[in-house]
């Protein structure tokens, strides 16, 4: 019932040669929207480009890299419409003593650093057409706390702190910025993160018996950047089957 209902809107998934980053693709690429992902890992970028996306090599942690592939898709498409700040690293089930510095400047850096930038880019183009859709990939996590990735916690957090800010500074200019927070998702991270064996002991707690699936969150995604969300601003949306049961 939505095919079409993003047709002529230009779309970018950062993350998005795999796992829910590869899933929110193929969802807005059948409500009609061309969409353009973001990557490092060149393989996988060039089996997207065979599928008809638009695939960038970028680090979410280099400044330069971000305003160069922004300039370059703008040039390419006309403008972005769709900005969807997906690409992020695992929490490697780390406790507080064993994060180094480094672990905890590459969480920071491509989850917050990433996302700021690319929204820095793209914002002026949204705010000259009177409209335009950020959604920020937080975490669960993020809500209910989690032992031994409080780094990775953090930067989720960070992630509902930018929507909101940017909610409100945006909104005068028709763009709405919100948030989508998993639960658990299957996905190559979440099993070398955690491993098959927690995997499965946390499953068992949810209250609907399982986990997601990554096209689940794809259409929590879709839904927020579709007309039907047009008055959905500020806010976060959480599709965890009952992991957590907050704010009502």
């Amino acid at each position: 019932m939505n095919e079409g209902v993003l047709t002529g809107k230009v779309a970018l998934v950062t993350g998005g040669a795999s796992g829910i980053g590869a899933a929110i693709a193929a969802e807005l690429v059948a409500r009609g929207a061309t969409v353009a992902i973001s990557d490092i890992d060149e393989g996988k970028l060039e089996a997207a480009r065979a599928k008809g996306l638009i695939a960038l090599r970028v680090d979410n942690c280099s400044v330069a890299g971000i305003k160069q592939a922004v300039q370059a898709l703008e040039a390419q498409t006309g403008g972005i419409d769709i900005l969807v700040n997906n690409a992020g690293i695992s929490g490697h089930s780390l406790s507080l003593e064993d994060v180094d510095e480094s672990g905890f400047a590459a969480m920071f850096d491509t989850h917050v650093k990433g996302a700021f930038f690319f929204a820095q880019a793209i914002v002026p183009g949204m705010k000259a057409r009177g409209a335009g859709r950020i959604i920020n990939m937080s975490s669960n996590f993020a809500m209910t706390g989690s032992p031994n990735m409080s780094h990775y916690v953090a930067a989720k957090s960070a992630l509902l702190g930018l929507t909101k800010a940017w909610a409100r500074e945006f909104a005068p200019h028709g763009i709405t910025v919100n948030a989508v927070a998993p639960g658990l998702i299957a996905t190559p991270m979440t099993q070398a993160s955690l491993g098959t064996e927690e995997l499965a002991l946390r499953s068992a707690t949810i209250p609907l018996g399982r986990l997601a699936e990554p096209r689940e969150i794809a259409y929590a995604v879709a839904w927020l950047a579709g007309p039907e969300a047009a008055m959905m601003t500020g806010q976060l949306i959480s599709p965890n089957g009952g992991a957590s049961i907050v704010g009502i």
